[in-house]
């Protein structure tokens, strides 16, 4: 699914009006309508009382629309028009003179003595400012978008919160606990920094017209279930583990030898044919027992790696996991990726090793994986100012490596030297010990099946977002461990399949 800036949005909307021979009322309604379904299928009990906070722009025209809808329903609805200024879309005028002339009852505030108590009402409906806001918040609007914030209701933002910039840091802006937007999604609403202001997203159909959506240029991407779905593979009938790839685990030290272990299950658990965990003498007794189908190498070193020295011909490798920051291991990989032009995956302690020698980044074969937790990734890239300016330079970095990086995290990102993939899966139970671990194998075995480096971090990346939310039915998030990401491995795969 595409995701474009605010004036490309208003485009598809100009060109929807005129491709599909409706006005620009007829577009507004569909989209309170959209909203409208998602609110009486939330809040069915038609008691709930509801104030609407509507602006001077298109965005406060959707509101009121939603303000009539839900009152011919019989919810309880009062509008209150945020006044920021006295110039009007005309759409939004019309539907003032039809909110009055539907006895729906409306005030309209100029100053914060106008500001209503919120106390009485269940809900807020937010849609004072929609996705084009170029300046800070002001005035009534400001004071409006703070008394919402104090009042400690459920906040309900139409598109996009109030105050929300589409391409810059937000310092002020409605706090929501969901917003409702409409068909395209937005970059803003997917950013951790934004997370205390777009509470939970939902993206709802208003029938806009396809073609002018398929002729919008864009280099960012929100990954989707069918996608992810298309890009699957076939599971031959006449398939063997001798063609289904050989997965190659390497790290792991006194102590961290589990980070392997669950990294070479989870790479078996989805799909690779083979799998072999190359580990200090410490660990192998241990993933032996652990996990009986992997194979084991043993390095020199007793308690980490020394070197990285095996005679296989692995499809993939993932490497860095649990093993630490010894001089001994860090040279060990400067003579591993001497010699390596086998698919790559670092993660952990091999990009803080990376990070430490940047000048062995360029040995990185090409379209290698990083999978880098916040601070993994500042190592890196550097600090950035904000979110915006994090993308930029990971996207550079990315194009002068011309290297992968998955940025771990809520709506983890996929960068490649050319676009961006927001991952759209999981949930907070994935903030877990050895969660980034079992990523990592899940990743090298994509690889290792055959799919293109940009494929298996996106499948990998979506499939361990849905087990998070498969098994949030049976295992609260708070009780979620990385073991249960590999137990239901099995079970992304069923629910992806399904055509449904």
């Amino acid at each position: 699914m595409k995701i474009l800036t605010s004036e490309q949005i208003r485009k598809v909307d100009a060109e929807t009006i005129t491709r599909e021979g409706i006005s620009s009322l007829e577009l507004m309604k569909r989209a309170a309508t959209a909203f409208y379904r998602f609110f009486t299928e939330k809040y069915t009990d038609r008691n709930t009382s509801v104030i609407i906070f509507a602006g001077v722009g298109n965005n406060g025209g959707d509101a009121l629309v939603v303000a009539r809808l839900l009152y011919k329903a019989g919810y309880s609805v009062k509008a209150y028009m945020v006044e920021f200024s006295n110039r009007y879309t005309e759409d939004c005028a019309h539907n003032i003179r039809r909110v009055k002339a539907e006895n729906i009852p409306y005030k309209k505030i100029l100053n914060k003595e106008d500001i209503p108590d919120l106390s009485p009402f269940d809900v807020v409906i937010d849609g004072i400012f929609g996705t084009g806001l170029s300046r800070e918040v002001s005035g009534a609007a400001a004071e409006v978008i703070a008394r919402i914030n104090e009042c400690g209701k459920e906040v309900i933002s139409i598109d996009a919160p109030s105050g929300l910039f589409s391409d810059r840091k937000t310092k002020f802006a409605v706090k929501a606990t969901e917003t409702v937007t409409f068909q395209i999604p937005k970059l803003a609403l997917f950013l951790p920094e934004n997370a205390g202001f777009t509470g939970n997203v939902r993206i709802v159909n208003i029938g806009l017209n396809q073609e002018a959506i398929a002729e919008a240029e864009t280099d960012i991407y929100l990954t989707e279930k069918k996608k992810i779905r298309d890009l699957l593979k076939p599971l031959s009938k006449f398939v063997h583990k001798g063609i289904l790839g050989h997965a190659l685990i390497i790290g792991g030290s006194l102590g961290k030898c589990g980070s392997v272990s669950l990294a070479s299950k989870a790479a078996l658990k989805t799909g690779c044919g083979l799998v072999t965990a190359y580990l200090p003498k410490c660990g192998v007794t241990a993933i032996q027992c652990y996990f009986p189908e992997a194979m084991a190498l043993e390095d020199k070193g007793a308690n980490h790696i020394t070197s990285i020295d095996y005679e296989l011909k692995p499809d993939a490798i993932g490497i860095g996991i649990g093993m630490g920051l010894h001089e001994e291991t860090a040279q060990a990989i400067y003579q591993f990726l001497q010699k390596n032009n086998t698919p790559l995956v670092v993660d952990a302690d091999g990009l803080n090793i990376l990070a430490g020698h940047p000048d062995w980044l360029s040995l990185l074969p090409s379209e290698t994986i990083l999978t880098p937790h916040p601070k993994e990734l500042q190592r890196l890239i550097g600090e950035w100012r904000d979110d915006y300016d994090k993308i930029e330079k990971t996207r550079f970095f990315a194009r002068k490596y011309d290297v992968i990086v998955v940025v771990k995290g809520a709506y983890s990102l996929i960068i490649d030297g050319k676009e961006i993939y927001v991952n759209s899966s999981g949930t907070p139970a994935l903030a877990t010990a050895g969660s980034g671990d079992v990523l990592t194998g899940m990743i090298t075995s994509l690889l290792a099946q055959g799919y293109q480096a940009v494929e298996a971090a996106r499948i990998g990346v979506f499939l361990h977002g849905m087990t998070a939310d498969i098994a949030g039915e049976c295992i609260h998030p708070r009780s979620f461990v990385a073991s249960d990401i590999i137990e239901n491995i099995g079970n992304a795969y069923r629910s992806l399949e399904k055509k449904n």
